[in-house]
Protein backbone atom coordinates (compact mmCIF):
# COMPACT_ATOMS: atom_id res chain seq x y z
CA UNK A 1 0.00 0.00 0.00
CA UNK A 2 2.71 2.73 0.79
CA UNK A 3 4.82 1.84 -2.20
CA UNK A 4 1.48 2.26 -4.59
CA UNK A 5 0.58 5.21 -2.99
CA UNK A 6 3.81 6.60 -3.20
CA UNK A 7 3.94 5.80 -7.23
CA UNK A 8 0.66 7.47 -7.09
CA UNK A 9 1.72 11.13 -5.90
CA UNK A 10 4.12 11.49 -8.53
CA UNK A 11 1.64 10.63 -11.20
CA UNK A 12 -0.55 13.03 -9.61
CA UNK A 13 1.74 15.60 -9.77
CA UNK A 14 2.79 14.69 -13.22
CA UNK A 15 -1.06 15.71 -14.23
CA UNK A 16 -1.26 18.53 -12.88
CA UNK A 17 1.80 19.95 -14.10
CA UNK A 18 0.93 18.50 -17.60
CA UNK A 19 -2.56 20.61 -16.80
CA UNK A 20 -1.31 23.14 -15.43
CA UNK A 21 1.40 23.92 -18.36
CA UNK A 22 -2.00 23.09 -20.87
CA UNK A 23 -4.08 25.45 -18.73
CA UNK A 24 -1.71 28.49 -19.57
CA UNK A 25 -0.76 27.37 -22.84
CA UNK A 26 -4.54 27.59 -23.87
CA UNK A 27 -4.40 31.14 -21.78
CA UNK A 28 -1.55 32.46 -23.32
CA UNK A 29 -2.00 35.47 -25.49
CA UNK A 30 -1.31 34.41 -29.38
CA UNK A 31 2.00 36.62 -30.62
CA UNK A 32 0.56 40.32 -31.87
CA UNK A 33 1.56 42.69 -34.04
CA UNK A 34 3.92 45.17 -32.01
CA UNK A 35 3.70 48.29 -34.50
CA UNK A 36 -0.51 48.01 -34.82
CA UNK A 37 -0.10 47.77 -30.98
CA UNK A 38 1.68 51.22 -30.94
CA UNK A 39 -0.88 52.59 -33.14
CA UNK A 40 -3.52 51.23 -30.52
CA UNK A 41 -1.29 52.73 -27.83
CA UNK A 42 -1.19 55.94 -29.23
CA UNK A 43 -5.13 56.35 -29.78
CA UNK A 44 -5.96 54.70 -26.06
CA UNK A 45 -3.17 54.76 -23.49
CA UNK A 46 -0.87 57.44 -24.32
CA UNK A 47 -2.76 60.37 -22.51
CA UNK A 48 -2.25 58.81 -19.54
CA UNK A 49 0.95 56.25 -19.40
CA UNK A 50 4.27 57.48 -20.65
CA UNK A 51 6.78 54.82 -22.50
CA UNK A 52 10.06 56.51 -21.83
CA UNK A 53 10.25 56.22 -25.72
CA UNK A 54 9.63 60.03 -25.94
CA UNK A 55 11.18 63.75 -23.98
CA UNK A 56 7.95 63.72 -21.41
CA UNK A 57 7.60 63.31 -17.64
CA UNK A 58 8.41 59.45 -16.53
CA UNK A 59 4.97 60.19 -14.38
CA UNK A 60 2.05 60.96 -15.75
CA UNK A 61 -1.93 60.11 -14.84
CA UNK A 62 -0.69 56.39 -15.10
CA UNK A 63 2.45 54.97 -13.77
CA UNK A 64 5.34 54.73 -16.34
CA UNK A 65 5.02 51.92 -18.32
CA UNK A 66 8.60 51.38 -19.80
CA UNK A 67 10.28 47.82 -18.38
CA UNK A 68 6.57 46.79 -17.73
CA UNK A 69 6.78 43.37 -18.79
CA UNK A 70 7.97 41.11 -15.29
CA UNK A 71 7.18 43.97 -12.89
CA UNK A 72 5.14 43.69 -10.17
CA UNK A 73 1.82 45.59 -10.10
CA UNK A 74 1.98 48.55 -8.22
CA UNK A 75 5.88 48.47 -7.15
CA UNK A 76 6.92 51.38 -9.04
CA UNK A 77 8.21 54.49 -6.28
CA UNK A 78 7.08 57.30 -7.91
CA UNK A 79 3.84 56.83 -8.24
CA UNK A 80 0.42 56.66 -6.11
CA UNK A 81 -1.14 53.48 -7.01
CA UNK A 82 -5.02 52.52 -6.10
CA UNK A 83 -4.67 50.22 -2.93
CA UNK A 84 -6.83 47.54 -4.95
CA UNK A 85 -3.84 47.24 -6.78
CA UNK A 86 -1.25 47.56 -4.42
CA UNK A 87 -3.23 44.44 -2.97
CA UNK A 88 -3.69 42.44 -6.23
CA UNK A 89 -0.34 41.20 -6.16
CA UNK A 90 0.30 40.31 -9.78
CA UNK A 91 2.97 40.46 -11.41
CA UNK A 92 3.04 41.50 -15.55
CA UNK A 93 3.42 38.65 -18.07
CA UNK A 94 1.82 38.32 -21.28
CA UNK A 95 -1.34 36.21 -19.48
CA UNK A 96 -1.96 38.45 -16.39
CA UNK A 97 -1.77 41.41 -19.12
CA UNK A 98 -4.35 39.95 -21.41
CA UNK A 99 -6.80 38.95 -18.41
CA UNK A 100 -6.39 42.61 -16.94
CA UNK A 101 -6.69 44.79 -20.23
CA UNK A 102 -10.32 42.29 -20.98
CA UNK A 103 -11.80 43.41 -17.45
CA UNK A 104 -9.30 45.43 -15.75
CA UNK A 105 -12.21 45.96 -12.97
CA UNK A 106 -12.91 42.15 -12.75
CA UNK A 107 -9.83 41.58 -12.55
CA UNK A 108 -8.77 44.24 -9.87
CA UNK A 109 -11.91 45.07 -8.53
CA UNK A 110 -11.47 49.03 -7.87
CA UNK A 111 -8.42 49.79 -9.96
CA UNK A 112 -8.47 53.09 -11.66
CA UNK A 113 -8.69 52.07 -15.16
CA UNK A 114 -12.12 51.27 -16.35
CA UNK A 115 -11.14 51.01 -20.48
CA UNK A 116 -11.26 47.57 -21.13
CA UNK A 117 -9.57 46.26 -24.45
CA UNK A 118 -12.68 43.83 -25.50
CA UNK A 119 -10.74 42.80 -28.52
CA UNK A 120 -8.13 39.93 -28.09
CA UNK A 121 -6.23 40.76 -31.41
CA UNK A 122 -5.86 44.49 -30.24
CA UNK A 123 -5.05 42.88 -26.66
CA UNK A 124 -2.30 40.71 -28.18
CA UNK A 125 -1.15 43.65 -30.56
CA UNK A 126 -1.04 45.95 -27.51
CA UNK A 127 1.08 43.87 -25.10
CA UNK A 128 3.53 42.87 -28.12
CA UNK A 129 4.13 46.33 -27.95
CA UNK A 130 4.55 46.71 -24.63
CA UNK A 131 6.61 43.91 -24.55
CA UNK A 132 9.67 46.16 -26.52
CA UNK A 133 9.93 48.58 -23.60
CA UNK A 134 12.64 48.75 -22.30
CA UNK A 135 13.40 49.92 -18.19
CA UNK A 136 14.65 53.20 -18.08
CA UNK A 137 16.23 55.04 -15.43
CA UNK A 138 14.07 56.79 -12.95
CA UNK A 139 15.17 59.73 -11.08
CA UNK A 140 16.73 59.44 -8.59
CA UNK A 141 15.42 60.64 -4.74
CA UNK A 142 17.66 63.94 -5.73
CA UNK A 143 17.22 64.60 -9.11
CA UNK A 144 12.76 64.55 -7.51
CA UNK A 145 13.84 66.40 -4.94
CA UNK A 146 15.72 69.66 -7.48
CA UNK A 147 12.37 68.64 -9.68
CA UNK A 148 9.92 69.13 -7.11
CA UNK A 149 11.45 72.31 -5.53
CA UNK A 150 9.49 75.25 -6.86
CA UNK A 151 8.80 78.79 -6.63
CA UNK A 152 5.49 79.28 -4.54
CA UNK A 153 2.49 80.33 -6.40
CA UNK A 154 -0.68 81.72 -5.83
CA UNK A 155 -1.89 78.46 -7.21
CA UNK A 156 -0.59 76.11 -4.59
CA UNK A 157 -2.48 74.12 -2.12
CA UNK A 158 -0.58 76.20 0.52
CA UNK A 159 -2.72 79.40 -0.41
CA UNK A 160 -5.62 77.57 -0.69
CA UNK A 161 -9.13 78.68 2.65
CA UNK A 162 -12.09 78.53 2.74
CA UNK A 163 -13.33 82.71 1.35
CA UNK A 164 -10.15 82.98 -0.29
CA UNK A 165 -10.82 84.70 -3.61
CA UNK A 166 -9.67 83.82 -6.91
CA UNK A 167 -9.48 85.17 -10.60
CA UNK A 168 -7.43 84.19 -13.60
CA UNK A 169 -7.33 87.31 -15.94
CA UNK A 170 -6.59 86.12 -19.71
CA UNK A 171 -4.02 88.35 -19.96
CA UNK A 172 -1.92 87.38 -17.61
CA UNK A 173 -1.32 84.06 -18.37
CA UNK A 174 1.89 82.51 -18.04
CA UNK A 175 3.76 81.96 -20.82
CA UNK A 176 3.97 78.46 -22.52
CA UNK A 177 6.53 76.16 -21.07
CA UNK A 178 7.63 78.75 -18.39
CA UNK A 179 8.04 75.93 -16.08
CA UNK A 180 9.00 72.75 -16.78
CA UNK A 181 5.74 69.84 -17.77
CA UNK A 182 6.16 68.00 -14.07
CA UNK A 183 5.04 64.60 -13.66
CA UNK A 184 3.90 64.95 -9.83
CA UNK A 185 0.25 62.82 -9.38
CA UNK A 186 -0.43 62.65 -5.55
CA UNK A 187 0.03 59.68 -3.71
CA UNK A 188 -3.22 58.55 -1.31
CA UNK A 189 -2.78 58.45 2.20
CA UNK A 190 -4.62 57.43 4.65
CA UNK A 191 -6.60 60.29 6.58
CA UNK A 192 -3.57 61.96 9.18
CA UNK A 193 -4.28 62.11 13.09
CA UNK A 194 -5.84 65.29 13.54
CA UNK A 195 -6.52 66.05 9.73
CA UNK A 196 -10.29 67.81 9.42
CA UNK A 197 -11.62 69.71 6.22
CA UNK A 198 -12.08 73.52 6.34
CA UNK A 199 -15.27 75.37 5.07
CA UNK A 200 -16.81 78.96 5.97
CA UNK A 201 -17.97 80.17 9.00
CA UNK A 202 -21.60 79.30 9.32
CA UNK A 203 -20.93 75.94 7.77
CA UNK A 204 -19.92 72.33 9.39
CA UNK A 205 -18.84 69.46 7.66
CA UNK A 206 -19.43 65.50 8.54
CA UNK A 207 -18.78 62.32 6.80
CA UNK A 208 -21.97 61.08 6.04
CA UNK A 209 -21.23 57.58 3.98
CA UNK A 210 -17.40 55.60 3.90
CA UNK A 211 -16.57 52.41 2.28
CA UNK A 212 -17.57 53.29 -1.36
CA UNK A 213 -16.11 51.98 -4.35
CA UNK A 214 -14.50 55.22 -5.83
CA UNK A 215 -17.20 56.82 -5.63
CA UNK A 216 -17.89 59.66 -8.74
CA UNK A 217 -20.52 61.96 -9.94
CA UNK A 218 -23.82 61.94 -8.40
CA UNK A 219 -27.53 63.33 -8.88
CA UNK A 220 -30.31 64.23 -6.18
CA UNK A 221 -34.17 62.37 -7.76
CA UNK A 222 -36.46 64.34 -7.53
CA UNK A 223 -37.78 62.59 -4.28
CA UNK A 224 -34.17 63.54 -2.37
CA UNK A 225 -32.43 60.14 -2.72
CA UNK A 226 -28.98 60.27 -3.76
CA UNK A 227 -27.87 58.58 -7.00
CA UNK A 228 -24.29 57.64 -7.21
CA UNK A 229 -22.08 56.22 -9.96
CA UNK A 230 -18.75 53.99 -8.89
CA UNK A 231 -17.30 54.26 -11.98
CA UNK A 232 -14.91 51.62 -11.40
CA UNK A 233 -17.17 48.47 -10.06
CA UNK A 234 -19.79 49.22 -13.27
CA UNK A 235 -22.63 49.90 -10.89
CA UNK A 236 -25.15 52.70 -10.10
CA UNK A 237 -25.77 53.25 -5.88
CA UNK A 238 -28.56 54.78 -4.22
CA UNK A 239 -28.63 56.63 -0.80
CA UNK A 240 -30.74 57.44 1.22
CA UNK A 241 -31.11 59.82 4.22
CA UNK A 242 -33.29 61.52 6.61
CA UNK A 243 -32.87 65.70 6.26
CA UNK A 244 -29.76 66.37 8.64
CA UNK A 245 -29.06 62.87 9.37
CA UNK A 246 -25.17 61.69 10.32
CA UNK A 247 -25.92 58.43 8.37
CA UNK A 248 -28.15 57.23 5.42
CA UNK A 249 -31.06 54.75 6.44
CA UNK A 250 -30.68 52.80 2.68
CA UNK A 251 -27.37 51.91 0.63
CA UNK A 252 -28.01 49.99 -2.25
CA UNK A 253 -27.00 49.35 -5.93
CA UNK A 254 -29.36 50.64 -7.85
CA UNK A 255 -27.83 48.64 -11.34
CA UNK A 256 -25.00 47.04 -12.06
CA UNK A 257 -22.75 45.77 -14.95
CA UNK A 258 -22.65 48.56 -16.58
CA UNK A 259 -19.30 50.24 -18.62
CA UNK A 260 -17.60 53.11 -16.95
CA UNK A 261 -20.73 54.52 -15.67
CA UNK A 262 -20.43 58.16 -14.93
CA UNK A 263 -22.97 60.50 -16.18
CA UNK A 264 -27.40 59.83 -14.08
CA UNK A 265 -30.04 62.60 -15.19
CA UNK A 266 -33.74 61.30 -14.25
CA UNK A 267 -36.22 62.14 -17.46
CA UNK A 268 -38.76 63.77 -17.57
CA UNK A 269 -37.79 67.12 -15.33
CA UNK A 270 -41.19 67.72 -14.52
CA UNK A 271 -43.64 66.10 -12.27
CA UNK A 272 -42.91 62.01 -11.77
CA UNK A 273 -39.79 60.71 -13.44
CA UNK A 274 -39.88 57.66 -15.73
CA UNK A 275 -36.47 57.08 -16.23
CA UNK A 276 -33.19 57.18 -14.91
CA UNK A 277 -30.69 58.15 -17.66
CA UNK A 278 -26.85 56.61 -17.58
CA UNK A 279 -24.03 57.82 -19.52
CA UNK A 280 -21.37 55.52 -19.76
CA UNK A 281 -17.79 54.81 -21.42
CA UNK A 282 -19.71 55.03 -25.12
CA UNK A 283 -23.47 54.90 -25.06
CA UNK A 284 -26.46 56.45 -22.89
CA UNK A 285 -28.89 53.73 -21.61
CA UNK A 286 -31.73 54.09 -19.52
CA UNK A 287 -33.42 52.01 -16.96
CA UNK A 288 -37.49 52.40 -15.76
CA UNK A 289 -37.67 54.19 -12.53
CA UNK A 290 -40.34 55.88 -10.18
CA UNK A 291 -39.92 57.98 -7.30
CA UNK A 292 -38.59 55.85 -3.95
CA UNK A 293 -37.00 52.64 -6.41
CA UNK A 294 -34.27 51.60 -4.82
CA UNK A 295 -33.02 48.74 -7.12
CA UNK A 296 -34.14 49.23 -11.32
CA UNK A 297 -37.50 47.68 -12.10
CA UNK A 298 -36.17 46.58 -15.27
CA UNK A 299 -32.94 46.17 -17.93
CA UNK A 300 -31.53 48.71 -19.28
CA UNK A 301 -32.82 50.33 -22.14
CA UNK A 302 -30.05 51.53 -25.01
CA UNK A 303 -30.67 55.35 -25.98
CA UNK A 304 -27.61 55.50 -28.00
CA UNK A 305 -25.48 52.61 -28.48
CA UNK A 306 -22.49 54.82 -30.07
CA UNK A 307 -20.57 58.14 -29.01
CA UNK A 308 -17.70 57.86 -30.77
CA UNK A 309 -15.82 55.54 -32.78
CA UNK A 310 -12.88 55.35 -30.16
CA UNK A 311 -12.62 54.81 -26.48
CA UNK A 312 -9.24 55.61 -25.36
CA UNK A 313 -8.29 58.97 -23.21
CA UNK A 314 -10.70 60.23 -20.88
CA UNK A 315 -13.17 58.31 -20.18
CA UNK A 316 -16.34 59.96 -18.12
CA UNK A 317 -19.45 60.72 -20.00
CA UNK A 318 -21.91 63.55 -18.59
CA UNK A 319 -25.61 64.26 -19.30
CA UNK A 320 -28.34 66.49 -18.72
CA UNK A 321 -31.18 67.96 -19.87
CA UNK A 322 -32.37 71.01 -21.44
CA UNK A 323 -35.14 72.78 -19.36
CA UNK A 324 -38.10 72.51 -21.64
CA UNK A 325 -36.94 67.99 -21.97
CA UNK A 326 -36.54 68.27 -25.51
CA UNK A 327 -32.74 68.03 -25.91
CA UNK A 328 -30.43 65.50 -24.32
CA UNK A 329 -26.85 66.79 -23.97
CA UNK A 330 -23.46 64.59 -23.80
CA UNK A 331 -19.92 65.25 -22.75
CA UNK A 332 -17.66 63.28 -24.73
CA UNK A 333 -13.78 64.21 -23.26
CA UNK A 334 -10.67 63.94 -25.67
CA UNK A 335 -9.05 60.76 -26.71
CA UNK A 336 -5.40 62.62 -26.39
CA UNK A 337 -3.93 65.34 -24.57
CA UNK A 338 -4.01 67.66 -27.95
CA UNK A 339 -4.37 65.71 -30.82
CA UNK A 340 -0.79 64.92 -31.21
CA UNK A 341 -1.24 61.77 -33.70
CA UNK A 342 -3.73 63.75 -35.78
CA UNK A 343 -3.58 63.21 -39.22
CA UNK A 344 -3.12 66.79 -41.53
CA UNK A 345 -6.30 67.69 -43.95
CA UNK A 346 -5.93 70.59 -46.43
CA UNK A 347 -7.82 73.45 -46.23
CA UNK A 348 -10.00 72.24 -48.90
CA UNK A 349 -10.53 68.89 -46.97
CA UNK A 350 -10.76 70.57 -43.73
CA UNK A 351 -13.73 72.83 -45.08
CA UNK A 352 -15.75 69.62 -46.46
CA UNK A 353 -15.39 68.25 -43.34
CA UNK A 354 -16.76 71.31 -41.46
CA UNK A 355 -19.79 71.50 -43.71
CA UNK A 356 -20.59 68.22 -42.55
CA UNK A 357 -20.11 68.78 -38.95
CA UNK A 358 -19.38 72.00 -36.98
CA UNK A 359 -16.44 74.63 -37.09
CA UNK A 360 -13.33 73.60 -34.74
CA UNK A 361 -14.53 69.90 -34.84
CA UNK A 362 -11.66 66.92 -34.89
CA UNK A 363 -11.43 64.09 -37.02
CA UNK A 364 -10.08 60.50 -37.08
CA UNK A 365 -9.89 58.93 -33.57
CA UNK A 366 -10.67 62.20 -32.16
CA UNK A 367 -13.89 62.19 -34.49
CA UNK A 368 -16.94 63.09 -31.38
CA UNK A 369 -14.47 63.51 -29.25
CA UNK A 370 -13.75 66.84 -27.39
CA UNK A 371 -17.81 67.82 -28.04
CA UNK A 372 -20.68 68.41 -26.17
CA UNK A 373 -23.16 66.24 -28.35
CA UNK A 374 -27.41 66.80 -28.82
CA UNK A 375 -29.94 64.46 -28.99
CA UNK A 376 -33.69 63.97 -28.40
CA UNK A 377 -34.63 62.08 -25.24
CA UNK A 378 -34.64 58.70 -27.37
CA UNK A 379 -31.44 59.49 -28.42
CA UNK A 380 -32.58 60.37 -32.26
CA UNK A 381 -30.64 62.81 -34.09
CA UNK A 382 -27.49 62.70 -32.12
CA UNK A 383 -25.19 65.65 -33.45
CA UNK A 384 -22.45 67.97 -32.06
CA UNK A 385 -23.42 70.76 -29.81
CA UNK A 386 -20.46 72.45 -29.13
CA UNK A 387 -16.59 71.57 -30.16
CA UNK A 388 -13.06 72.25 -28.75
CA UNK A 389 -14.03 71.52 -25.12
CA UNK A 390 -10.95 69.09 -24.17
CA UNK A 391 -12.93 67.21 -21.42
CA UNK A 392 -15.94 68.63 -20.34
CA UNK A 393 -16.39 66.10 -17.13
CA UNK A 394 -19.63 67.61 -15.66
CA UNK A 395 -22.10 69.48 -17.45
CA UNK A 396 -25.26 71.13 -15.90
CA UNK A 397 -28.15 73.35 -16.89
CA UNK A 398 -28.69 76.71 -15.07
CA UNK A 399 -32.50 76.52 -14.15
CA UNK A 400 -33.13 80.62 -14.33
CA UNK A 401 -31.87 81.24 -18.07
CA UNK A 402 -31.63 77.31 -19.34
CA UNK A 403 -27.98 78.07 -20.50
CA UNK A 404 -25.68 74.93 -20.73
CA UNK A 405 -22.58 75.08 -18.31
CA UNK A 406 -19.91 72.86 -18.38
CA UNK A 407 -16.61 72.15 -16.26
CA UNK A 408 -13.82 71.29 -18.37
CA UNK A 409 -10.26 70.05 -17.68
CA UNK A 410 -7.87 71.72 -20.08
CA UNK A 411 -4.60 70.68 -21.41
CA UNK A 412 -1.20 69.27 -19.69
CA UNK A 413 2.21 69.97 -20.81
CA UNK A 414 2.64 73.42 -21.35
CA UNK A 415 3.86 74.62 -17.59
CA UNK A 416 2.26 74.79 -14.18
CA UNK A 417 0.20 77.29 -14.66
CA UNK A 418 -0.81 76.67 -18.55
CA UNK A 419 -3.34 75.93 -19.26
CA UNK A 420 -6.18 76.98 -16.51
CA UNK A 421 -9.34 74.74 -16.51
CA UNK A 422 -12.55 76.33 -16.51
CA UNK A 423 -16.65 76.86 -15.90
CA UNK A 424 -18.35 78.09 -18.94
CA UNK A 425 -21.79 78.81 -20.39
CA UNK A 426 -21.80 76.27 -23.75
CA UNK A 427 -23.09 78.23 -27.24
CA UNK A 428 -24.46 76.20 -29.52
CA UNK A 429 -21.98 75.88 -32.65
CA UNK A 430 -19.34 77.64 -30.21
CA UNK A 431 -16.12 76.41 -30.65
CA UNK A 432 -13.85 76.64 -27.37
CA UNK A 433 -10.43 76.07 -28.69
CA UNK A 434 -8.89 72.32 -28.29
CA UNK A 435 -6.62 71.46 -29.61
CA UNK A 436 -5.44 74.23 -32.07
CA UNK A 437 -6.11 77.27 -29.60
CA UNK A 438 -7.06 77.54 -25.99
CA UNK A 439 -8.65 80.70 -23.56
CA UNK A 440 -9.42 82.47 -26.93
CA UNK A 441 -7.08 83.05 -29.48
CA UNK A 442 -3.63 82.13 -27.55
CA UNK A 443 -2.59 79.12 -30.23
CA UNK A 444 -0.68 75.90 -28.96
CA UNK A 445 2.99 75.80 -29.67
CA UNK A 446 2.01 72.28 -30.61
CA UNK A 447 -0.36 73.03 -33.25
CA UNK A 448 1.46 76.61 -34.30
CA UNK A 449 0.46 77.53 -37.73
CA UNK A 450 -1.84 74.58 -38.18
CA UNK A 451 -5.17 76.69 -38.09
CA UNK A 452 -5.06 80.53 -38.72
CA UNK A 453 -8.85 80.20 -39.81
CA UNK A 454 -9.74 79.51 -36.44
CA UNK A 455 -8.07 82.06 -34.77
CA UNK A 456 -10.60 84.79 -34.95
CA UNK A 457 -13.74 82.37 -33.62
CA UNK A 458 -12.49 80.83 -29.83
CA UNK A 459 -14.77 81.13 -27.15
CA UNK A 460 -13.02 82.49 -24.45
CA UNK A 461 -14.73 80.67 -21.30
CA UNK A 462 -16.35 82.42 -18.07
CA UNK A 463 -14.75 81.37 -15.61
CA UNK A 464 -10.73 80.30 -15.78
CA UNK A 465 -9.52 78.42 -12.81
CA UNK A 466 -6.39 77.67 -11.84
CA UNK A 467 -4.70 75.11 -14.55
CA UNK A 468 -4.53 71.53 -13.86
CA UNK A 469 -6.94 71.69 -11.11
CA UNK A 470 -8.66 68.76 -12.91
CA UNK A 471 -12.32 70.50 -12.22
CA UNK A 472 -14.94 67.73 -11.87
CA UNK A 473 -18.70 67.57 -11.33
CA UNK A 474 -20.49 71.05 -11.03
CA UNK A 475 -23.94 72.22 -9.79
CA UNK A 476 -26.29 74.92 -9.39
CA UNK A 477 -27.18 76.06 -5.60
CA UNK A 478 -31.10 75.62 -5.81
CA UNK A 479 -32.59 79.47 -5.91
CA UNK A 480 -36.01 77.64 -3.67
CA UNK A 481 -34.19 75.84 -0.98
CA UNK A 482 -35.88 75.80 2.33
CA UNK A 483 -34.37 72.71 3.79
CA UNK A 484 -33.09 72.56 7.69
CA UNK A 485 -29.47 72.65 6.14
CA UNK A 486 -30.19 75.70 3.36
CA UNK A 487 -27.27 78.00 2.38
CA UNK A 488 -27.51 81.61 3.09
CA UNK A 489 -29.48 83.69 0.34
CA UNK A 490 -26.61 84.95 -1.15
CA UNK A 491 -25.13 81.40 -1.90
CA UNK A 492 -28.35 80.53 -3.98
CA UNK A 493 -28.14 80.27 -7.48
CA UNK A 494 -24.10 80.24 -7.17
CA UNK A 495 -22.19 77.03 -8.18
CA UNK A 496 -20.76 74.67 -6.95
CA UNK A 497 -17.48 72.72 -8.39
CA UNK A 498 -15.24 69.99 -6.91
CA UNK A 499 -11.71 69.57 -8.32
CA UNK A 500 -10.13 66.29 -8.33
CA UNK A 501 -6.29 67.65 -7.85
CA UNK A 502 -3.12 68.23 -10.36
CA UNK A 503 -0.86 65.90 -11.50
CA UNK A 504 0.98 67.55 -13.87
CA UNK A 505 2.09 70.67 -11.31
CA UNK A 506 5.38 70.60 -9.37
CA UNK A 507 3.47 72.40 -6.45
CA UNK A 508 -0.13 70.58 -5.74
CA UNK A 509 -3.21 72.51 -6.28
CA UNK A 510 -6.95 71.52 -6.19
CA UNK A 511 -8.47 68.53 -4.16
CA UNK A 512 -10.62 71.12 -2.77
CA UNK A 513 -14.47 72.45 -3.92
CA UNK A 514 -15.13 75.67 -4.89
CA UNK A 515 -17.83 78.31 -4.90
CA UNK A 516 -18.48 80.43 -8.78
CA UNK A 517 -19.94 83.82 -8.03
CA UNK A 518 -22.95 84.77 -10.05
CA UNK A 519 -24.57 88.28 -9.97
CA UNK A 520 -28.27 88.07 -11.82
CA UNK A 521 -27.36 84.62 -13.28
CA UNK A 522 -24.15 86.45 -15.06
CA UNK A 523 -20.51 84.42 -14.01
CA UNK A 524 -18.12 87.64 -12.76
CA UNK A 525 -15.05 85.86 -13.41
CA UNK A 526 -14.65 84.86 -9.89
CA UNK A 527 -14.28 81.88 -7.42
CA UNK A 528 -13.54 81.20 -4.33
CA UNK A 529 -12.37 78.35 -2.05
CA UNK A 530 -15.59 76.77 0.05
CA UNK A 531 -14.01 73.17 1.22
CA UNK A 532 -10.44 72.37 1.55
CA UNK A 533 -8.15 69.91 4.10
CA UNK A 534 -7.77 67.01 1.46
CA UNK A 535 -3.90 68.05 0.48
CA UNK A 536 -0.90 66.71 3.02
CA UNK A 537 1.80 68.31 1.02
CA UNK A 538 2.81 69.07 -2.40
CA UNK A 539 3.20 64.73 -2.66
CA UNK A 540 0.29 63.55 -0.57
CA UNK A 541 -3.42 63.63 -0.21
CA UNK A 542 -5.79 61.75 1.56
CA UNK A 543 -9.13 62.99 -0.45
CA UNK A 544 -9.78 63.64 -4.20
CA UNK A 545 -13.16 65.35 -4.65
CA UNK A 546 -15.63 64.46 -7.61
CA UNK A 547 -18.98 64.85 -7.00
CA UNK A 548 -21.24 67.50 -5.96
CA UNK A 549 -25.36 68.06 -5.17
CA UNK A 550 -27.62 69.67 -3.22
CA UNK A 551 -29.48 67.13 -1.09
CA UNK A 552 -33.01 67.41 -0.09
CA UNK A 553 -32.46 69.45 3.15
CA UNK A 554 -30.42 71.76 1.36
CA UNK A 555 -26.74 70.73 2.63
CA UNK A 556 -23.90 69.76 0.17
CA UNK A 557 -23.24 66.72 -0.95
CA UNK A 558 -19.00 66.07 -1.89
CA UNK A 559 -17.46 62.46 -2.98
CA UNK A 560 -13.63 61.87 -2.49
CA UNK A 561 -13.20 58.68 -4.76
CA UNK A 562 -9.67 57.98 -3.20
CA UNK A 563 -10.98 57.33 0.23
CA UNK A 564 -14.39 56.26 -0.59
CA UNK A 565 -16.57 58.82 1.63
CA UNK A 566 -19.39 60.68 1.09
CA UNK A 567 -19.51 64.49 2.83
CA UNK A 568 -21.83 66.65 4.22
CA UNK A 569 -21.42 70.51 4.58
CA UNK A 570 -24.68 71.83 5.93
CA UNK A 571 -25.61 75.64 7.18
CA UNK A 572 -25.83 76.36 11.20
CA UNK A 573 -27.17 79.61 12.95
CA UNK A 574 -28.83 80.86 9.64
Amino acid sequence: MQSSSCAFIPNILLLLVLGTAAEAAAQAPSAGNSDHGKVLFQQSCALCHATGLDAQPPVGQGPLLAGVMGRPAASLPNFGYTKALEASHLTWDSATLDRFLAAPATVVPGTNMVIAVPAPADRHDLIAFLATLRPVALPTKEESAAAAAHVSSPGDWQNDAPGKHHRIELKNLAAPYATKSAGNPPKISERPTGAHLAVPPGFQVKLLASDLSGPRLMRTAPNGDIFLAETRRGRIRVIRTADGAESPSENKVFADELQGPFGIAFYPLDGEPRWVYVANLNSVVRFPYRNGDLEARGPAEMVVAKLSDSTGGHSTRDIAFSVDGKRMFISVGSGSNVAEKEEKKSEAEIREWEASHMRGATWGGESNRADVLVADPEGQGLRIFATGIRNAVGLAVQPATGELWASTNERDGLGDDLVPDYITRVREGGYYGWPWYYLGNHEDPRHAGARPDLANHVIAPDVPVQAHSASLQMTFYPVNTSGPSAFPADYRGDIFAAFHGSWNRTGRTGSKVIRVHLRDGVPTGEYEDFLTGFVIDDGHVWGRPVGVTVAHDGSLLVTDDAGGTLWRVSAIGH
